[in-house]
């Protein structure tokens, strides 16, 4: 499990742990003020608007229509769109 030591502006040591998600899951943490559904619809879009993410998301194995994120894909995302909070 891989630990990612990240800035926090309430200054508290806080830690993104890179484990499997639920997409949902993740995308409630990128969109945290809507729903679990619509923050699900929304990270989609980003990915699929997004050719570089798709790209390095497709290489690590993603399908559109997954609904569990391996470690790896989860890293890829928060590679490119930085920790989700």
């Amino acid at each position: 499990m891989l630990m990612l030591s990240i800035k926090s502006t309430t200054m508290q040591d806080d830690k993104f742990i890179v484990r499997a998600y639920g997409f949902g899951e993740l995308a409630y943490l990128y969109f945290p003020t809507i729903t679990k559904k619509s923050a699900s619809t929304q990270l989609r879009k980003w990915i699929q608007s997004d050719r570089f993410l798709s790209k390095e998301l497709s290489e690590v194995g993603y399908k559109f229509s997954q609904r569990v994120l391996s470690p790896k894909q989860v890293e890829v995302i928060i590679k490119i769109l930085g920790i989700p909070w």
